[in-house]
């Protein structure tokens, strides 16, 4: 028997941002699909450092975000790490960090954080991040139930 690991899922965006709010809505569908004791649900707009807090203590963390890549298209749904994430090009400002360099920082400060291995990002190729609105657009809205398979294809691991 498998000891379970005590698991964040984390749904990252803005849900009135239209597709970048694509990961609070995939976690809102887990939420309902998955109640597990050892897995915690929850939803954030915040990134870098100000993201540890919210993950420190667990062993395992799923983020789900939206991403947009040079040839991706939307709807499409990426399975990463952190060191996939080196290159970068969204930050909170110049005074925040990507999500590798928080973690780095953040474990040089004696954070308990997972391991590297113990993140996964499902992350969602998205189009449009900068129009108001609660919908997304319909690849992506499209795309939710397959980054709601992709979670729980994690959470059995």
């Amino acid at each position: 028997m498998t000891l379970a690991l005590k698991t964040l899922v984390v749904g990252l965006g803005n849900p009135i941002l239209t597709d970048d709010g694509v990961g609070i809505h995939v976690v809102r569908a887990l939420a309902v699909r998955c109640r597990r004791d050892d897995v915690t649900f929850a939803e954030a707009s915040l990134g870098g450092l100000r993201l540890l807090d919210l993950i420190a203590g667990y062993e395992r963390v799923v983020l789900v975000d939206a991403i947009q890549t040079r040839d991706g298209k939307p709807g499409d749904v990426h399975r990463l790490h952190p060191n996939d994430l080196r290159a970068s090009l969204h930050s909170g400002s110049t005074h925040d960090l990507s999500l590798p360099g928080a973690l780095a920082l953040g474990r040089g400060m004696g954070m308990k954080l997972p391991d590297d291995e113990a993140i996964t990002i499902i992350a969602i190729e998205v189009e449009d991040v900068l129009t108001f609105g609660e919908d997304c657009t319909p690849a992506v809205a499209a795309a939710i139930p397959r980054a709601v398979e992709a979670v729980l294809a994690e959470l059995e691991l």
